[in-house]
């Protein structure tokens, strides 16, 4: 879906031409100061106004049916159904199976995970930091779809590169004890410490899920400042927002 009212990064993979999905830049909004100017997140700091009228901007840009829905995101493995459950925000991630439902997660680091299977009934988008990915939350949004897995497409939007992303010795522990194979993701630097990649991680878990169609994972938030904000780089920043939907 072209769009020339915000900026916006489309999913780049062979979805049905009904599902649209992608992720926003930083740019083109109401937001100022070190939220400038389009974060989409109503959780660090900014003024209120700036981000419900981003929030407009963005309903409006892509004629949405509905509100995207937008979650408490608190690093676990909760994964809601859309509408069914829209009123139990706290989660990572969301699915649906409906068309007019937007399922959107909010990320400044963490790896946004979108899914839809090739007929173009089933969607889902996962938000994923190294906690989020220890407690399984891929298994758990990969058990929402009825589809068989090798016809599930898998996006990996921007996040952190393993070149900005030096993790401690409980993170790369944590990892293989979900997954023994997963040492693929770290590099060695300081004593005690390792170059990680969220998109080796995700990549990993989902081949061994049965998930072969993978794409994305060309952008760095931290290395690209004006497009993306980040967490590690800035600290307080704003959030850009990942979306999925299904037209009506």
């Amino acid at each position: 879906m072209h769009n020339d009212k915000i900026n916006w990064l489309p999913a780049e993979w062979p979805a049905a031409e009904h599902v649209h999905a992608g992720t926003t830049t930083r740019k083109g909004g109401f937001s100022r100061g070190v939220f400038a100017s389009f974060n989409l997140a109503d959780h660090v700091g900014d003024e209120a106004n700036a981000v419900r009228q981003n929030r407009q901007l963005l309903r409006h840009a892509f004629a949405l049916a509905d509100d995207p829905a937008w979650l408490d995101q608190v690093h676990g493995n909760t994964v809601i159904n859309l509408p069914a459950d829209r009123a139990s925000r706290t989660a990572d991630g969301s699915y649906c199976n409906l068309p007019g439902q937007v399922c959107t997660v909010l990320t400044a680091d963490c790896l946004p995970l979108l899914l839809c299977n090739q007929q173009g009934t089933e969607i889902a988008a996962v938000h994923i930091g190294w906690r989020s990915f220890c407690t399984n939350i891929i298994s758990r949004a990969l058990e929402k779809f009825a589809s068989q897995k090798h016809e599930i497409l898998a996006w990996m939007g921007p996040s952190i590169c393993a070149r900005h992303y030096e993790t401690g010795e409980e993170v790369r522990t944590a990892c293989l004890e979900l997954i023994s194979d997963a040492g693929i993701a770290f590099e060695p630097t300081r004593p005690g410490h390792w170059l990680t990649s969220l998109q080796k991680l995700v990549r990993l878990q989902l081949n061994q899920s049965g998930v072969d169609k993978i794409y994305g994972a060309t952008h760095c938030t931290f290395s690209d400042i004006e497009n993306f904000y980040s967490y590690r780089r800035e600290g307080n920043t704003g959030r850009c927002a990942s979306l999925i939907w299904m037209d009506c």
